[in-house]
């Protein structure tokens, strides 16, 4: 009798055990306000979720303290995969470096789902600046050390970042102006405040067409298929200034892996969708990565590596 009792119980466990994911609606805690291009991206990757899941799949913003808030809620979250974080590399690869306390730990707290997309930000100039390319800057920083300068968005943000690792590499002297936002940097240069700024391609490329703005160089491996006469940072000699930033997801540590690889290929597979690629992702100036939970891991590793040599050359510090 206790046999037959014994294995009906085992029976019963594994039964809970493979119960079908997801058992529940799944929240997808964004690091950012709403409106953004990430909390966009999060909406539209949500409504479309919902029906294979057959579960809601809602939208939560959790804006604070450099994505800090955010991270926190989701590193203490039930690792039960109905909890997603998606964040930026400021998370997972700048926080780390700028702060000496984090109440999360970046490697230990999460498991990595999908990388998303990259975005490649430009190095903007305002029209007046006599200078039209990478080399002409270069030569007039040296020719007048501390006469140019260039707008961020904060201590240790991307645009800081690129900044400061493009003065080490090209030995220059750029003075950094930072602002409260990037919705204070780009209009700040067109208004001739200040002289540059790195600004993303949906942000910047009315302006670009407009003449409010000029491009002088933009990040990335390969030119934008939306500003194909654009130079990348790499090839004019600069491939340590890296100017992208990027739009990923993760769960709690210690999820089950195999929700994990179904968010991943759902996620993939909208992703690839033909026109969603192009209309959503494409033409606003994102690079589509849609990368396996394996190959974010690896991605991370290396990219924490990268931004922790641009804090440490930047000099940046929390704020």
């Amino acid at each position: 009798m206790k046999l037959i009792l014994g294995i009906l119980l085992s029976l019963c466990c594994f039964a809970a055990d493979a119960q079908p994911w997801p058992a529940k609606p799944v929240r997808i805690v964004v690091a950012y306000p709403p409106g953004g291009g990430i909390d966009i991206l999060a909406r539209q990757l949500a409504d479309r979720l919902s029906a294979p899941w057959g579960h809601a799949v809602v939208v939560e913003n959790k804006p604070g303290a450099n994505t800090i808030v955010a991270a926190d809620a989701v590193a203490k979250a039930p690792a039960d995969a109905h909890t997603l974080l998606m964040t930026t590399d400021a998370t997972f690869s700048i926080n780390p470096h700028l702060y000496a306390r984090l109440p999360y730990d970046a490697q230990r707290d999460f498991a990595p789902v999908s990388l998303l997309v990259l975005l490649q930000q430009l190095h903007v100039a305002h029209p007046a600046l006599q200078a039209n390319t990478l080399d002409e800057l270069v030569k007039m920083a040296k020719a007048k050390p501390g006469s140019i300068n260039y707008a961020s968005y904060g201590s240790g943000s991307q645009p800081h970042l690129s900044g400061e690792m493009l003065k080490y590499k090209a030995g220059i002297d750029l003075v950094h102006v930072p602002y409260k936002g990037i919705s204070l940097a780009v209009p700040a240069v067109m208004a001739g405040e200040v002289q540059l700024t790195f600004s993303g391609i949906a942000s910047s490329i009315a302006h670009l067409k407009s003449g409010r703005l000029k491009p002088i160089a933009i990040g990335g491996a390969t030119r934008s298929p939306l500003l194909p006469e654009v130079p990348t940072f790499t090839e004019l000699g600069y491939p340590e200034v890296e100017t992208h930033a990027w739009f990923g997801l993760f769960l709690p540590a210690g999820s089950p892996k195999e929700a994990a690889l179904r968010i991943y290929q759902d996620t993939k597979n909208i992703l690839d969708e033909p026109v969603f690629r192009q209309k959503q992702l494409i033409d606003k100036g994102y690079e589509v990565v849609g990368s396996s939970p394996a190959e974010f891991s690896n991605y991370l590793k290396k990219d924490l590596q990268a931004r922790g040599i641009a804090v440490k050359i930047s000099g940046a510090k929390a704020e």
